[in-house]
């Protein structure tokens, strides 16, 4: 695997780590598809690209740090080393009010949207710093959420308010080894997940409106773009998202 880059995408199966994980294989990097689904993981894979680099499907679970210690490990051996980690993973709660939601549900974002990402950023730096040459960029899904909340999406708010911090540490702590952190806010892709949109959403003011999209692959332009730059520049944070969506005072 000399002289070529290496990527692992987490939530890979689909929407947005699909399509980031498939415009760096085009790309030409090595991609480790992460995922908790092996036959979506699969389902990605053979939409590769003939021309650009290889891909290894993982099945994984990023709120286990076992199951994350597996994934890095299996793509260190095919690989041999980890320039990018996309961390992408995340899930939502029901969109109910706050006070009518389980503590279930809490912690199952809090520990997919935020605890999946600290577990695959510890195993990427500890990759990165250990390398040689030493090094890589972590790019941190973060959300408009990370920003400004929609009604009813407390656990999922919160959560990416927490990546913002998270993405502050990595590059702070990070520095030193040569390690970039950044972060794309992502607002209105077209996925599975933003399908709802079409029928409307629930707007600040207690209406409900359908919300304009765009296409997912000005998202992934933009990852490639961010892993692309050399190791002494970074894009810290990026915003990418419809233009006529609601996002300042969401509305």
């Amino acid at each position: 695997m000399d002289g070529i880059k290496t990527a692992i995408v987490t939530g890979a199966g689909s929407g947005v780590g699909r399509a980031v994980a498939l415009a760096l294989q085009a790309a030409g990097y090595a991609v480790a598809l992460a995922g908790r689904r092996a036959e979506q993981l699969e389902e990605t894979a053979g939409m590769r690209n003939s021309d650009g680099g290889t891909m290894l499907a993982v099945a994984t679970d990023v709120a286990d740090a076992g199951s994350v210690e597996t994934l890095f490990s299996k793509t260190h051996s095919e690989f041999g080393r980890l320039d990018v980690l996309f961390n992408n993973a995340g899930i939502g709660a029901p969109a109910i009010p706050m006070d009518e939601l389980s503590v279930d549900d809490w912690k199952a974002v809090v520990d997919i949207n935020l605890t999946g990402s600290f577990l695959c950023a510890r195993q990427a730096m500890r990759v990165m710093k250990a390398q040689d040459p030493k090094g890589g960029r972590i790019i941190n899904n973060g959300s408009i959420s990370a920003h400004t909340p929609r009604p009813f999406s407390a656990p999922y708010t919160a959560t990416k308010h927490a990546i913002s911090g998270l993405t502050k540490c990595i590059s702070l702590d990070g520095r030193r080894h040569n390690i970039a952190c950044s972060q794309i806010d992502i607002g209105n892709a077209a996925t599975e997940m933003t399908r709802r949109m079409e029928k409307g959403v629930p707007q600040a003011d207690g209406s409900t409106a359908i919300e304009p999209t765009m296409d997912v692959k000005h998202v992934a332009d933009a990852v490639v773009y961010m892993a692309s730059l050399p190791l002494d520049a970074n894009v810290q944070f990026m915003t990418v998202m419809s233009t006529t969506m609601p996002y300042i005072g969401r509305g």
